[in-house]
């Protein structure tokens, strides 16, 4: 099947790689120029000298294969800037370029609006897929075996009946397509897996949706993904796959990355594993169950079919020491961590660690058992039976445990692998989960790089010809040097870099207010809370709800939540927080109730759009310091001041401004809107690292005074 897909997607002109054809700046530069095809379709056209200046660097990166990093404000219009000098480079020289953003939502609404908008704009019609990860379609044949055995799916029959039926009639067979949202048990069970592609050889291949968006996006211009698939195809290409053939995607040689901010941490995130007693039980339970006296399983059905079926005999006491090896795991990481919900394993607290580095090594060799017991009875079975789809299904499990079984290594070899942060959390089960108190609390163990730059360097910014990152805030005061340095640019030749900075066009010194209460106590007076208390219902009422108020500290909302309720009994509009219902349906309700208040944290400092008189007043409570407990950040904190750095000023800092202008962005997001950002954390002003903050700023108009006149002011502002 992989040598299909390579034939595919492995037609290129060579002679087009070498010798670019080079589109005209300035022509492309009209396009959404005044008199251009954009302001002769568009009714509410009005020229951004900003947005052309930036389209035309974009076609200059292309052009010159450079690496460009720029900062386009909220406004600016990016998309039509890089979408519209990808379609006419891509289609001029016969290649692909990769769009790579923050989140699906946002690759829908590329290909949904702005690419058919392009289209209409360059007068030229070009190809554009929408790729996801392969877990986001339904796979046929595992969704026929499923309902071949409805009974074994206890108490989901209903839901996969229905996605039976939705899969029948879907154009895409893909998940955000359902009309609703299905329970990640049973989607896991019918869902595409890589191991589990019988390729050819499925009786539905001719209806595979995967198979169908590869054919697709083999003779695409444009490609849109989200940063986890493109982080996916990244690493099978360092992993052997290279960048000639294909891998998770056809191959390419030119990215653009949107919002690309967030590309560190999705980095990050998809190179890290982990593992806790809940996704190494499913895996088990799928491959083999005990249930008074009889036995189910994958297993079963593998070794029916194997000449080392005796193999199988081992696997009910295998099985028991596995679970009984996790469940010490978790007594001895409990333990350690007493009434703590992280820690990390180096030098400092390794001696502490000694009995749960026991445990896993115990539950490294029982898990290593068990994947050789599997391995060994898939090996006995003859060519002509690996077509079973329990054979499949079984590649898929064994390639997870066997993953496990590495990062399990890895724990007890975590001095040799200093490049990596090594790390217990301890989590809380919902509720609706708990079945015994003894239950209540869950333990992962995580594995995490301690730096990717040099990961993204020799993944993404060597091989390609050209990358282009763009987003509202990479900039940490004036300059991108903080950005640049954590994700691996700054390791790219200088002369292959460049950069830029394109203001947003919205009014913002006209529209925009920041206040600080400069009678606030420090965050780390006692009383900083109890004050946080007494001025929300002020300022809230000031700006007549219409307030979404971000906090570094769940702790701190709910308990500031409860006191703003009770002190405004007669308020008409609805206070909402975070964890009260699911966040996409918070926050339609906070854009449709204009007098609504929303109290929230991490989750939506960015990447919140509220345009218009739902949104008047973004309150930040604290600074966003990242807190000094998440290991992966002190792990960073501390190579920083063993080559002699400053932690705080290399890493707190600009973490921490990068975020703190992601939240004061939620305010003006249209050219008409207007209101006030008010910090209640006064070091801001009175510490020197504040004017880091204020410099990253747009220019707007500042108020310091006491919250009593501050709301005063905010009134005034929003309402004269």
């Amino acid at each position: 099947m992989q040598g299909f897909f390579l034939w595919w997607w492995g037609v290129e002109d060579s002679e087009d790689k070498i010798e670019h054809k080079l589109v005209n700046e300035a022509e492309a530069g009209g396009y959404i120029s005044q008199g251009g095809p954009l302001s002769k379709i568009s009714d509410s056209f009005e020229e951004r000298p900003v947005q052309v200046e930036l389209l035309e660097k974009i076609v200059k990166a292309l052009n010159e294969n450079k690496i460009a990093v720029f900062e386009a404000g909220t406004g600016v219009g990016k998309s039509y800037s890089y979408l519209i000098p990808s379609a006419l480079w891509a289609l001029l020289n016969h290649e692909k370029i990769i769009v790579s953003t923050g989140t699906i939502n946002l690759q829908q609404q590329l290909c949904e609006k702005d690419l058919p908008a392009v289209e209409k704009i360059i007068g030229k019609k070009f190809k554009y897929v929408l790729m996801k990860g392969r877990q986001n379609y339904i796979c046929m044949r595992r969704l026929n075996d499923a309902a071949s055995i409805l009974d074994l799916f206890e108490g989901e029959t209903e839901e996969l009946k229905k996605i039976a039926e939705w899969a029948q009639n879907s154009d895409t067979g893909s998940k955000s397509d359902l009309t609703f949202m299905p329970s990640e048990s049973v989607w896991t069970k019918v869902n595409s897996e890589s191991d589990a592609c019988m390729g050819k050889k499925c009786p539905f291949f001719g209806e595979c949706f995967v198979m169908k968006i590869r054919k697709e996006a083999a003779s695409a211009n444009l490609i849109i993904v989200n940063h986890h698939l493109l982080f996916a195809d990244i690493e099978s290409r360092l992993s052997g796959a290279g960048y000639e053939d294909a891998a998770v995607l056809p191959p390419y040689r030119h990215i653009i990355f949107d919002e690309a901010h967030g590309i560190e941490n999705a980095a990050t995130s998809f190179f890290s594993e982990s593992v806790n007693r809940f996704k190494l039980n499913k895996l088990i339970n799928q491959m083999y169950r005990h249930r008074k006296n009889s036995e189910s399983g994958h297993l079963c059905s593998l070794a029916i079919l194997s000449s080392n079926e005796e193999k199988a005999g081992d696997a009910f006491d295998v099985t028991n020491k596995i679970k009984l090896a996790m469940t010490n795991v978790e007594i001895a990481s409990k333990d350690l961590l007493q009434n703590e919900y992280t820690m990390r394993l180096y030098d400092a607290t390794a001696r502490n660690f000694g009995p749960l580095l026991v445990a896993i090594g115990e539950l490294t060799r029982a898990l290593g058992s068990f994947t050789g017991i599997v391995r060994e009875i898939m090996e006995g079975i003859d060519e002509d039976d690996k077509d079973a789809p329990c054979y499949y299904e079984s590649k898929v499990i064994l390639r997870h445990l066997e993953s496990y079984v590495i990062l399990l290594k890895n724990f007890s070899v975590w001095d040799e692998k200093r490049d990596d942060v090594f790390w217990i959390q301890k989590k809380r089960l919902p509720p609706d989960m708990v079945q015994n108190a003894g239950d209540a609390e869950y333990v992962i163990l995580t594995q995490t790089p301690l730096d990717i730059s040099h990961l993204m360097n020799e993944g993404v910014f060597e091989p390609m010809e050209s990358v282009i990152c763009t987003s509202a805030t990479l900039k940490t005061g004036r300059d991108f040097s903080y950005w640049m340095r954590r994700t691996g640019v700054s390791l790219a030749g200088e002369e292959r870099i460049i950069k830029g900075e394109f203001p947003s066009p919205f009014p913002y010194n006209k529209n925009m207010l920041f206040a600080v209460p400069n009678d606030a106590p420090l965050p780390d007076n006692i009383q900083f809370q109890q004050y946080v208390e007494m001025a929300l219902p002020r300022l809230i009422q000031a700006a007549a709800g219409r307030t979404l108020v971000l906090f570094t500290s769940y702790e701190s909302l709910k308990s500031a939540y409860r006191t703003t309720v009770a002190s405004m009994p007669g308020f008409p509009g609805r206070v909402m927080k975070q964890g009260d219902d699911d966040n996409a349906k918070l926050l339609e309700a906070f854009k449709k109730e204009n007098e609504s208040v929303l109290f929230a944290t991490d989750s939506f400092w960015q990447g919140v759009d509220i345009p218009g008189e739902s949104l008047s007043q973004v309150i930040i409570v604290k600074l966003p310091f990242t807190v000094p407990n998440d290991p992966v950040f002190v792990a960073r904190a501390e190579a920083i001041e063993k080559r002699g750095g400053s932690s705080f000023m290399e890493l707190s800092v600009p973490e921490a401004v990068i975020k703190f202008r992601q939240g004061i962005g939620r305010l003006i997001r249209r050219s008409d809107d207007k209101g006030v950002v008010v910090v209640l954390d006064r070091r801001i002003y009175e510490k020197k690292y504040g004017s880091i903050f204020i410099a990253s700023m747009p220019d707007c108009k500042k108020a310091y005074e006491p919250v009593s006149e501050l709301s005063r002011r905010i009134n005034s502002f929003i309402f004269g």
